[in-house]
């Protein structure tokens, strides 16, 4: 999925000639803590409600306040992995996006991120979740899938975490089949160490839920 595919058209941008009253109640009105001013078609940068509730004369317009801009922008080509390692590392609510010509052509809400990488986890999907836990050179997309597919299953999704500080690796699969016990024998025949197996839809159900606490949170 690409950064492009996740654009809304919710959210309008600020201009230049609109004040800090404005901007102020807009953010209130979307939930966001962020939002991007343009200057016709040209994007003069983010702005964040924390900068904005300090300022002695809301009554101004953007272009003439002495406000700080952020210019945190991706481009609606990138993948949507490039967005969760930006939006995360600056904790934005909100991130403008540029076309090919660097003109501004929309925005995405950490809401509609949320929403999406559900979808791109397969938490929607019925099924089980298997956890694997095993040194980094010893990692095989290919033999994993082979287990997979050689129990009459498909792989829905994939997952790699690792610590700084350690070689292993976890990796959560999830497959389309709740009766995990035939993929289960497999992998320990291959010597793989299964650290957690989720049955049922329990693991989904579970992710499903905090994802869903955590948009009635942004909701708020």
């Amino acid at each position: 999925m690409i950064v492009g595919d996740l654009i809304t058209d919710e959210i309008p941008p600020l201009k230049v000639t609109d004040t800090v009253e404005m901007a102020l109640d807009w953010m209130e009105q979307f939930k966001v803590s962020h939002l991007p001013v343009v200057n016709d078609r040209e994007l003069v940068g983010l702005i964040s409600e924390n900068e904005l509730m300090d300022y002695e004369h809301p009554e101004e317009v953007i272009n003439t306040s002495k406000l700080h801009f952020m210019r945190p922008v991706l481009h609606h080509y990138q993948h949507t992995y490039d967005l969760v390692k930006l939006m995360g590392s600056l904790n934005l609510t909100l991130i403008p996006v540029l076309d090919e010509n660097e003109h501004y052509k929309g925005c995405i809400t950490l809401k509609g991120l949320v929403q999406n990488l559900s979808s791109m986890t397969a938490v929607q999907n019925s099924g089980g979740v298997i956890v694997l836990e095993m040194n980094q050179h010893d990692y095989s997309v290919t033999q994993i899938g082979n287990i997979i597919e050689g129990n009459d299953a498909k792989l829905l999704s994939l997952h790699v975490s690792s610590s700084p500080d350690s070689t292993k690796i976890e990796v959560t699969l999830k497959v389309n089949r709740e009766d995990l016990s035939g993929l289960l024998q497999t992998f320990s025949r291959y010597n793989y160490t299964v650290k957690a197996a989720f049955q049922n839809g329990d693991y989904s159900k579970n992710i499903k839920d905090k994802l869903d606490e955590f948009l009635h949170f942004l909701n708020i």
